[in-house]
């Protein structure tokens, strides 16, 4: 059960509207989370998370006073003062830039998780508590539509050189799927799998290192071209 999977995992939640931030919290509570605080704006947000130091953050992009990208800029704050913290961003529509300004900080060693999650999604309890699962253990998650929207950009060099393989590959990593469940999807081996990732990496520049995450770096570079 997908209950089972969050643990008590200590969590603070951000969302302006009444009746979805109650149901959020009735959800992540149902699910074994430890709902910390519920807020309604930045402000409130950064004085809770000061205040309980939670594991983990959701936060809905826009916010008041400005609904704009209040949610978005607490939690680019949230990190750079916390980076142990995963934060789950929520969003009502599509917007690749603010994915890519979320995801220019996940590749820092020892950061927490990050996900950007289309709000529908929270209508499906599996796929929530999954995405929430993964930023938990330190993954970076990507709504599937983000990810469609970012391949329907056009293209240059480097990016345009992958194979359409490896494009799907690129496409299920930016999801923050495992190489096990990219080799699932893809009805692929799992040496497969690692073999179209070492070829991404190749043609994107992204030499070994142990400071970076290459993973995140080749999603992140592939959402900015």
């Amino acid at each position: 059960m997908a209950a089972a999977k969050l643990g008590s995992v200590r969590i603070v939640i951000a969302e302006d509207s009444v009746l979805l931030r109650e149901g959020l919290v009735r959800l992540l509570r149902e699910s074994g989370a430890e709902v910390l605080a519920a807020v309604s704006n930045k402000d409130e947000l950064l004085a809770a998370v000061h205040e309980h130091s939670p594991e983990m953050v959701l936060t809905d992009v826009r916010m008041p006073p400005g609904f704009s990208n209040e949610g978005l800029r607490a939690a680019e704050k949230i990190r750079a003062q916390y980076p142990h913290i995963g934060i789950l961003v929520l969003s009502q529509y599509v917007e690749l830039t603010y994915a890519t300004d979320l995801l220019a900080g996940a590749s820092a060693p020892g950061a927490g998780g990050l996900g950007y999650l289309l709000k529908d999604r929270i209508a499906r309890l599996e796929e929530m508590t999954d995405a929430l699962e993964r930023i938990h253990a330190g993954g970076v998650v990507l709504d599937p539509e983000v990810v469609s929207a970012a391949f329907s950009k056009p293209r240059s060099n480097p990016l345009e050189t992958l194979t359409p393989r490896e494009r799907d590959v690129l496409g299920l990593m930016a999801e923050g799927r495992t190489n096990a469940a990219i080799a699932q999807a893809l009805f692929l081996s799992a040496g497969a799998v690692e073999k179209n990732i070492s070829s991404i990496f190749t043609k994107m520049g992204l030499a070994p290192t142990q400071d970076d995450h290459r993973r995140v770096l080749a999603v992140l570079a592939w959402m900015k071209a």
